[in-house]
């Protein structure tokens, strides 16, 4: 008995994972989500790794909103206004993204996958 109920938990999960995907909002934040996996790879496979460090910080940060507005933990929170946090969130990010990328494209001489994370 009890593992119908952990089963069927399992599949509402599923089922609010696909629903949200299929959303504006939850496929912009799961693109972004599969970009950061490419940068994190490509930065990776560099000489200089450190700079995986923001890709890894931009995923982790997508994939806890991406958990919270799938969840609709967003309405139940109300202490945090969650459209102004995760629009810092994206702004930021992009911030981020782009100095590193210009850092990484301009100083990335003879490091390809250093230059293909930028």
């Amino acid at each position: 008995m009890a593992d119908t109920t952990a089963s069927s938990s399992g599949a509402n999960c599923m089922e609010k994972l696909k629903s949200y995907v299929r959303t504006q909002k939850g496929f912009i934040l799961a693109a972004e989500i599969l970009i950061s996996l490419i940068v994190l790879i490509c930065y990776a496979a560099s000489r200089y790794g450190g700079y995986s460090a923001v890709a890894i910080c931009e995923m982790i940060f997508a994939i806890v909103f991406f958990g919270i507005f799938m969840m609709e933990l967003d309405k139940q929170i109300q202490v945090v206004n969650w459209v102004w946090s995760d629009l810092f969130r994206a702004g930021i990010g992009a911030v981020l993204y782009i100095i590193t990328s210009l850092i990484c494209v301009i100083g990335g001489a003879g490091d390809g996958a250093r230059i293909a994370g930028g």
